[in-house]
């Protein structure tokens, strides 16, 4: 599926700001089941743009605002190609969890973190569904899955960043962060290691993932990605109740929300900012060509310095 995705933020300032400092996390990744074809970054007032890829391997726009701004409007523009992924197959028994080398290997999604330090309760009741449901570890993350799914309903507004999963669990509702936060506290509650992805999803509605039309107006999306020895990363959306496909744009993942936010920054002075965020996702033939172009890749070329002989030689 081609996917034009227009991801829109706006600052309205009501007084004027002397300085602001961004990071954006917007470029979708390529990998085995999504390719990015181009993406560009467009900030209003204009600004230098500095962009690297950080520990988790997630591509970040910096860019700061030095001159005096009553509004910051940054827009981030792609178009990427998706696939579904292969059909989940059986996985290994859970004792191949408890092998040395994949747990050295995966020890950073095993952890406890901010947003999702689970309690007892959350652990018995991940022990609960491997005891229930055999001892097939892709079988345990497809459980915990619906489990999250059927524990939590979908409403905006109910819960704060930075509220306690074990909280939110006990509240029985939230929106796509909290759904992934609370699947991955209960897979790394039974060695199971997750982590937290930030993406977008072509959907009309975030409740249900069903699509009505080729053109949605959404927010950014959330979903999480469960270890599975000797077969890899199993993506799953309990928010839909969807094993993550082509409608899923990946842009990064890490231990939860705080390593892969969309937009994060600092500014200087009184004013207090409205902040009004959008995403914009058409469907696209596939034989149109990229409607934005290729900004230069990340990985730079290294050249060995010209002799006075070249650089005379390319100035005639």
């Amino acid at each position: 599926m081609r996917l034009d995705i227009s991801y829109r933020t706006r600052f309205a300032f009501d007084a004027p700001v002397r300085e602001s400092q961004n990071e954006m996390r917007a470029c979708p990744v390529s990998d085995e089941r999504q390719q990015l074809l181009s993406y560009r970054v467009i900030v209003e007032p204009s600004a230098r743009m500095l962009s690297f890829t950080d520990y988790w391997g997630t591509r970040v726009d910096h860019f700061g605002v030095t001159d005096t701004h009553n509004a910051l409007e940054v827009t981030a523009e792609a178009s990427v190609e998706t696939q579904d992924p292969p059909p989940v197959s059986t996985g290994p028994p859970l004792e191949t969890l408890k092998e040395a080398e994949f747990r050295d290997e995966h020890e950073e999604f095993l952890k406890r973190s901010p947003h999702t330090d689970w309690n007892d309760d959350l652990a018995q009741a991940a022990r609960s569904l491997a005891e229930a449901n055999g001892q097939d570890v892709a079988g345990v993350a497809m459980e915990i899955h619906k489990f999250v799914g059927d524990k939590l309903s979908y409403e905006p507004g109910a819960t704060e960043i930075g509220e306690p999963i074990a909280d939110i669990a006990a509240k029985g509702a939230g929106v796509c962060q909290d759904y992934a936060h609370l699947a991955v506290a209960l897979c790394r509650s039974i060695g199971i290691p997750a982590r937290y992805v930030s993406g977008y999803l072509f959907s009309s509605d975030d409740r249900t993932g069903s699509i009505d039309g080729d053109l949605v107006r959404v927010q950014t999306h959330a979903w999480f990605e469960a270890a599975i020895p000797g077969l890899g990363w199993l993506p799953l959306d309990p928010t839909n109740g969807l094993i993550v496909g082509r409608q899923h744009v990946k842009i990064g993942h890490g231990r939860d929300y705080d390593d892969v936010p969309p937009l994060r920054g600092v500014y200087s002075g009184p004013g207090t900012p409205t902040v009004d965020a959008s995403v914009e996702i058409r469907r696209m033939d596939p034989a149109r060509p990229p409607s934005t172009p290729m900004q230069p890749s990340l990985l730079r070329t290294v050249q060995a310095p010209r002799t006075r002989q070249q650089h005379q030689q390319q100035q005639q």
